[in-house]
This record gives structure tokens, sequence and C-alpha cells, in this order.
């Protein structure tokens, strides 16, 4: 299905979605949690959640959920790279919901509520009151308010102490970075550059109601949750639990290893590596290299800064691979490489830096090997001109 028809089915469920008032559910109705699977494209890999209403006698089969957005909105990039754009609750028609999911080949599966007809009702309300105007936007977090939170929230609210979640407050054993990475394993490049954009806030330690960031983990703990019901009695929160749609089993296309991430930068690393020994032996540090590859550190090291002090993710701060990826190296690599450069001047500068990287190395959570094999390499290249050959003829 392309792009431009997965939009106009959106467009039209919104449509018929909106000529429904809230009504009085009728005692045949139902409330359910769906949880869709993981998708080929990065933006759904990580699942979907979504709350359903069906009610036959109202004619009413609808979905509600939390992860749109709008392409129209007033700087629109900008908005999206600094964790600023809006996102919003959006109504479809169940069968729009269903068809859009299985033309990505994508699980559905529904967790009927064991819910009263008062606590059904209240959770309505509670949905239709979120899809007015003045509430149907949120700031988007990924770790702690997405589409996955916000149908937990809403359940909560409208059930109140009426439900426990046992799982909640129980300690994982992982980090959000952690869980985060158990949905990249076959997007090795997507795997590196969210690691290395995201700080030590992705290293806390979630508990069960924090691990609820991800649809699995909001389906898993509902299916252990028990609600009070009217006479006093604690049943299980959910009821039934189907799948309305099974993906059918495809052989993901995986990276080629010779342009896995690990790969590339070990052969990278080797590559620079036995340039610098050559150079070594034969009396002479080239300082093009090191301008070429410290410019490309400091590049990069500026984005991640800027991810850390000018977005509002709330996942970026205290970044530490900022420690070998240092911003300082654009422009003041030119400084210590230049013709006039002294043997002082580049000790202070490539030792400051050997150091930085040490500390880097320890305190990096990026996972796969890159964080230990470019920094192996940048820090080569700083000993290398720590220790230049005695018989140095420097080459810009």
């Amino acid at each position: 299905m392309t792009s431009a028809g997965r939009l106009l089915v959106l467009l039209i469920g919104l449509l018929s979605a909106s000529l429904t008032d809230a009504q009085t559910l009728s005692p045949g109705a139902r409330i359910s949690l769906l949880t869709a699977g993981s998708g080929e494209e990065l933006y759904s890999v990580f699942g979907h959640t979504a709350i359903r209403v069906y009610d036959p006698a109202l004619n009413l089969d609808r979905t509600y959920g939390w992860g749109g957005f709008r392409f129209t909105e007033d700087n629109f990039y900008v908005k999206f790279l600094r964790g600023t754009l809006p996102y919003y609750i959006d109504a479809y028609d169940m069968y729009l919901f269903m068809y859009a999911y299985q033309q990505e080949n994508r699980t559905v599966r529904e967790q009927v509520l064991n819910l009263s007809a008062s606590q059904r009702q209240r959770v309505y309300q509670v949905l239709e009151t979120n899809m007015l105007p003045e509430n149907r936007t949120y700031q988007y977090k990924f770790f702690y308010d997405n589409c996955a939170t916000r149908p937990r929230d809403k359940l909560v609210e409208a059930c109140g102490d009426s439900l426990l979640i046992p799982s909640a407050p129980v300690m994982t054993g992982k980090s959000y970075r952690d869980w985060m990475n158990d949905y990249l394993g076959d997007k090795p490049w997507a795997k590196l550059g969210m690691n290395l954009a995201i700080g030590r806030p992705a290293d806390e330690q979630t508990d069960g109601w924090h691990a609820m960031y991800l649809p699995n983990n909001v389906h898993d703990q509902l299916a252990r949750a028990t609600i009070r019901q009217p006479s006093g009695a604690m049943q299980p929160f959910v009821s039934s639990d189907n799948a309305l749609f099974q993906a059918s089993t495809t052989f993901r296309q995986q990276v080629p290893i010779i342009f896995d991430p690990t790969v590339v930068f070990a052969v990278l690393g080797l590559v620079i590596v036995f340039a610098t020994i050559r150079q070594y032996q034969r009396g002479h540090i080239s300082r093009r290299l090191d301008l070429w590859l410290f410019s490309v550190v400091g590049f990069w090291g500026w984005f991640l800064l800027l991810l850390w002090v000018g977005t509002d993710h709330g996942v970026t701060a205290w970044n530490p691979a900022l420690l070998y990826l240092a911003p300082y190296h654009l422009p003041l690599i030119f400084w210590a490489t230049n013709r006039n450069s002294t043997s002082g001047r580049r000790s202070l500068y490539f030792g400051i830096t050997a150091l930085l990287i040490i500390a880097g190395m320890f305190l990096s959570k990026v996972p796969g090997g890159v964080d230990v094999l470019f920094p192996i390499t940048l820090l080569v290249r700083c000993i290398a001109n720590l220790r230049s050959p005695s018989r140095e003829v420097v080459r810009a």
C-alpha cells in the first residue's frame, strides 16, 4: 500500500469517526486494548497501542490512538528535530485500522477488558474528552509519553484505584536503552545512531510502570492486572486475549556483514592504524589525516551537543559519547595541526583528547563495539602525535 493510499484511508477514517458524538454505551458494548506488532520501517519497529470501543447497538466500532502528527504543522522539520512537534490522538473506524496493519503485515492482538457498564462508560467518556480540540495534542517523549503510555494512562484515569497492576513497581532489570535495543537487532545502523544520540537518562533502570513505554510491555503487564468490580470482587482485568490478525512469516532483509557498523569501523580502524605505523616508521606524522579525521569527529560532536542543549527530547542530555566525539575538534584541530603549531601545542591538544577518549570508552553504553573500536582509532592518532619520531617531518 502506498503512502498516499494509507493517508487517504486514514483521512476517511477520521471523517467517519467524527460523525458519531459521545453517547451512552449499551450493555453489549466492550472496550479492548489493541497491540500492533513491529513493522519494517524504523518508525514502526516498536509497535503500536490503541483502544477499541465496540458497541453493535450503536453501530460503533472505533479505535483511539496517540501516534499521529501533522505534516502541515508550521516549521514541521524544525519542531520534529527539536522534539517540540505536537502529537495527536486520532480516532479511526476499526475496519480501516485493521486494513492498514494487514497491508503492513503486522500482527494485531486484542485484549477485551473485563469492565463493568459504568467503567466502560467512564473509559469512553475519557477518550471522547481527550478528542476535544483543546485536549487532542500532547508533547511526545520517546521514553516517557508516547503512543503506548497514553492508552495506559487513560485506562488508569478512567478506572482509578480499582485497577491494580502488580508488576508496575517491580524492577525489570533493564534500562530504557536495553528495552529499546531489543527491537533494533536487525537495524544495526539505526541501533548505532540511536544509541549515540541518547545520553545518561536512557541508562536509568526501569520498573514495570516505566517499561510500559513499549506496546508489548503494556500488553504483557495489563494481562496480569486485576480490577475491582462494583460488587467489590477483584477479577482479571483482561477477559480474553486473541490475535485479530497474525502476520505471515517473512525473512527480513539483513545488512550484509561487510556493511555492519562493527565491521566498517574495524576496517576503518585497521586502515588508519596501518597508515599511522607506516608514517611513524618513515619518521613523519601527516597532519592531513588528523585534520580530516578530527574534523569529522568535531562535526558529529556538535550534532550530539545540539541534541542535548537545543532540543526537548528529554533523553539526549549528559551524553558520554561527547567525550570521544568532542565538538571542540572543529575548529581547534586546525589550531593544533597548522604549519605554525609547536610540539608543545600538539602535546597539550592530543594529551587532553586522549584522556577524554579513555573516559568516554569507560562511560559509553553504545552496544556493538563501535564505542571501543572508533575511540581506539582516535587514541592511536593521539599517541602518535604525543610520541612523534625524532626525525619527524610535519606534512600538512
